[in-house]
């Protein structure tokens, strides 16, 4: 850890559907962002500061929507500032708060992270020519297939691997009261039976469209320590980026990822992450980028990480349980994506996630990616203050 001590003092988040027709943008920020003022036991008025973040403007059609959300926000006359780091800019947007607590400008900072995709059309808006850089053309899952199907050659996983990811979290999301799909009739059988939409990602392996937001408070210590309630310390947070395109460049396993988990564990004290930690909320948006990014974190190494998840480990109960709110699988507001990896991993520490809850959770992970796999942000939080 840096700085001073930070903790999450309180977290909220929305009911994600694919189209959230009840409330405006403005309606669906406010929804979050009072759940968890509720949780932390504040008032907008004791709040120093708002962070916020979401995915690329043209995902909702809207330019810099912070001009007209600033009410709603609660940021009218408080400082105010936007974070932007494509799919990863929820857990950036909480990095940044947290840094400002850290640095000792803030006493309790609110985060906010959010996306309305059903005002507009992600897969369009991601295969537009962009200036200056390499043409996709194919949206998010047509981009990663190729380096789905580049891991399995690597590590020899074989083919049912992406169908129990799928079928744990679905099952896992059916537990969550938030979460856009409920699926607690799920089978490896009806994964495998779904159709192919990006060999080898089918569409049960396929992260939804989600209209959603979160939002946490963050506290110093003495905010965290006048709190009635539990609260999730903040032990280490890295952020780390690479381009999209380079000779060489290794999107099975970016360098990016890589070098952002081994800051995080070395900040947090980690030695073994697949012992030391109890639970983790990963970025997981097409089912077979769990076993890919369990390896790219260094819970196991290279080529290991199908063999975890083929041995049920990542399930509740496991050693190291992945994603136990349903994860991006089960909701998908790109902006607020990471933050809820985020926000659950606090939840969890805190002893708050419910019919979600791993017990004895102590230690957990919120990571968070974006881009074409070049943004990742992560932090280690605990139920025990940082010494």
């Amino acid at each position: 850890m840096s700085g001073k001590p930070a903790a999450v003092l309180g977290t909220g988040q929305t009911h994600h559907r694919a189209k959230r027709l009840d409330v405006s943008m403005a309606g669906l920020i406010r929804e979050a962002v009072g759940r968890a003022l509720t949780d932390a036991q504040v008032t907008i008025d004791e709040i120093d500061a708002i962070v916020i973040g979401k995915a690329p403007d043209l995902f909702e059609g809207v330019m810099m929507p912070e001009l007209f959300l600033a009410d709603a926000l609660g940021a009218v006359g408080k400082p105010l500032l936007r974070v932007h780091t494509a799919g990863s800019v929820g857990g950036s947007t909480a990095i940044v708060a947290t840094s400002l607590v850290q640095a000792g400008v803030h006493r309790r900072v609110l985060t906010v992270a959010w996306e309305k995709q059903s005002e507009s059309n992600a897969m369009w808006a991601l295969s537009i020519g962009v200036p200056f850089t390499v043409p996709v053309g194919a949206g998010a899952g047509g981009y990663f297939a190729p380096h789905v199907r580049s891991y399995i050659r690597r590590s020899g996983a074989p083919a049912h691997i992406g169908a129990m990811v799928a079928v744990k979290d679905r099952l896992a999301g059916a537990r969550n009261p938030y979460a856009h799909l409920h699926q607690p009739d799920i089978t490896l059988e009806s994964v495998q039976a779904s159709q192919m939409l990006w060999d080898p990602i089918r569409f049960d392996e396929t992260c939804p469209s989600s209209d959603g937001a979160c939002a946490m408070v963050i506290g110093d210590a003495d905010a965290a320590e006048a709190s009635n309630g539990p609260v999730a310390w903040i032990h280490a947070t890295a952020m780390r980026t690479e381009p999209l395109a380079y000779a060489g460049r290794d999107q099975v396993s970016p360098q990016a990822g890589r070098a952002a988990a081994a800051a995080l564990w070395r900040a947090a004290g980690i030695v073994d992450p697949l012992e030391e930690v109890d639970v983790a909320e990963i970025y997981v948006p097409f089912s077979w980028f769990e076993p890919m990014w369990l390896e790219n974190l260094g819970f196991v190494e290279a080529g290991q990480g199908w063999k975890l998840t083929e041995a049920g480990e990542t399930a509740v109960g496991g050693r190291l349980p992945v994603n136990p709110s349903g994860g991006v699988l089960s909701s998908n507001p790109i902006g607020a994506s990471g933050m809820l990896r985020f926000a659950e991993a606090a939840k969890q520490v805190m002893g708050a996630a419910g019919a979600c809850q791993v017990d004895g959770a102590r230690k957990a992970l919120g990571h968070a990616y974006g881009g074409g796999s070049q943004y990742f942000s992560m932090w280690l939080v605990s139920s025990e203050k940082p010494s």
